[in-house]
């Protein structure tokens, strides 16, 4: 990925195959590869979260109970490289070579965790899968940049979010019951074979597309950046690690993950990126702070249901479920004929419902409130990033050059990565700081723990949502809505 002008708004590649401007994506030219394309979202979706389910079954019949974080934590640090290295990957070559292997060493991973005979096999099975995971989600959007005409991919990015509705509220009820009935090794292993379906359905149609497109002009591979990806994923660990901590220790992993973490961002985003100059770099800082701000918060809904309200585990969970099915509807009303003008606005509209809900969904604090409130905000701010994420990803495609696709889209995927451990990082802490303690042994317990300690999440982050909402009116080019 190379710095663009923010005023710079390049052409879209051209379409592989003849467009009419009347067909859909499920139409004739584009039927198998949107199928197989969706469902490769969907595989990885549904894998996400089953693994919450299984994962402290896993650790605990392993007797790895205190490695339990580095199984999520290997595979994030390992997403972060393998986005980078992917980017440049399909800038040089096309997106076929690195998300065929990218599903293959995701499927590795998968047999790995499955397979394995202590915790320390599981973590390095999970951070295969990330590794496989990064080159998979950055070729997948180069794939629709390069292999749809533009009138078409808000709609694929559409059905992008569409494909986590089930995944979002069947995954978890699917992995209880495999985990309890099978065993939980079976919530990894089932999923390889599931992956040569879309294989199938989608590899020639890949393959005819490829072959229309013009060879990608990019130069040769910089081994710089990749340098730049490791150092950002170490540092992004340090950082999760040092928020885990409560002593004055963590200073020093902060300290050395802040020192090798932010020379690599500057490097690997676009020029601008942080000053959130306008266009690109706006859009791409955009992606981190809407993911970070929605996420963080959603991480402490469960929680607060558990140990505020009394709700059980897979009723505290479902609250979460009316989310997957606004977003996906959010997602469907920005591919819209007649929407694309409106984009700066759309974002907006995505940050501005993100924080109505995420100070909404805290009002269950006072008892007087009915749990069902959350469910409702969080519908609202479920449609809202909806709306946000696919028109960033539209804006993302519209303002790269098709040489630059790849780089571009890793640049968004690692934003979105680093919102959501920086923005996490923060709430918890603020969430630490004012007694919130050990969250895992609390949910266990039961305990209630202080009120303030989620309010002071949820009244952080809305701040954060508005502040996207200031900076949207900079992710078109000058003079554009």
């Amino acid at each position: 990925m190379t710095s663009t002008s923010p005023a710079e708004t390049a052409a879209p590649s051209r379409p592989p195959l003849p467009d009419d401007g009347t067909g859909g994506v499920l139409s004739g030219p584009w039927r198998a590869l949107t199928l197989g394309i969706v469902s490769v979202v969907l595989l990885l979706a549904f894998e996400a979260t089953a693994v919450n389910t299984a994962m402290p079954t896993a650790a605990q019949q392993l007797d790895g109970i205190g490695l339990y974080a580095f199984a999520f934590s290997g595979y994030f640090t390992t997403t972060l490289l393998a986005m980078v290295v992917s980017g440049q990957w399909c800038d040089r070559g096309g997106p076929l070579a690195p998300l065929f292997s990218g599903i293959a060493v995701f499927a590795a991973g998968l047999v790995t965790a499955g397979t394995a005979v202590n915790m320390w096999m599981f973590v390095a099975g999970r951070a295969v899968q990330g590794l496989g995971g990064g080159l998979v989600i950055v070729a997948l959007y180069v794939v629709v940049g390069r292999a749809f005409p533009e009138r078409l991919r808000p709609s694929v990015f559409a059905a992008f979010s569409a494909a986590w509705v089930l995944p979002s509220i069947l995954g978890p009820v699917i992995s209880g019951a495999v985990t309890q009935h099978l065993g939980w090794r079976w919530v990894f292993l089932a999923v390889p074979v599931l992956v040569l379906l879309p294989l199938a359905v989608m590899g020639p149609a890949l393959r005819r597309s490829e072959k229309s497109q013009q060879p990608p002009q990019a130069g040769p591979y910089d081994w710089r950046r990749t340098r730049d990806a490791a150092m950002v994923a170490v540092g992004a660990a340090l950082l999760q690690y040092a928020g885990q901590r409560l002593d004055g220790w963590a200073l020093l992993p902060a300290a050395a993950g802040l020192a090798l973490l932010g020379p690599a961002v500057l490097r690997l985003l676009p020029r601008g990126t942080l000053r959130a100059v306008r266009g690109l770099p706006t859009v791409i800082l955009l992606r981190g702070v809407a993911a970070g701000a929605f996420f963080a918060s959603e991480l402490f809904i469960p929680l607060m249901m558990q140990t505020q309200r009394g709700l059980s585990v897979t009723m505290a969970g479902l609250t979460l479920a009316p989310g997957g099915l606004s977003w996906a509807f959010g997602s469907w009303l920005q591919g819209r004929p007649g929407v694309d003008r409106h984009r700066a606005a759309l974002i907006r509209t995505g940050f501005v419902s993100t924080a109505v809900a995420v100070g909404g969904a805290a009002l269950v604090l006072f008892p007087s409130v009915p749990v069902w409130v959350t469910a409702v905000f969080w519908a609202v701010g479920g449609a809202g990033m909806g709306l946000a994420i696919a028109s960033i990803s539209v804006l993302m495609m519209k303002l790269s050059k098709p040489e630059e696709t790849g780089g571009n889209s890793a640049a968004l995927q690692l934003s979105d990565a680093l919102g959501n451990v920086l923005l996490t990082g923060l709430a918890g802490v603020l969430f630490a700081a004012l007694g919130g303690g050990a969250v895992g042994a609390a949910a266990h317990d039961g305990a209630a723990l202080p009120a303030g300690a989620f309010a002071a999440v949820f009244l952080t982050m809305p701040v954060v949502a508005l502040v996207g909402a200031v900076l949207s009116g900079r992710a078109t080019a000058a003079g554009k809505s």
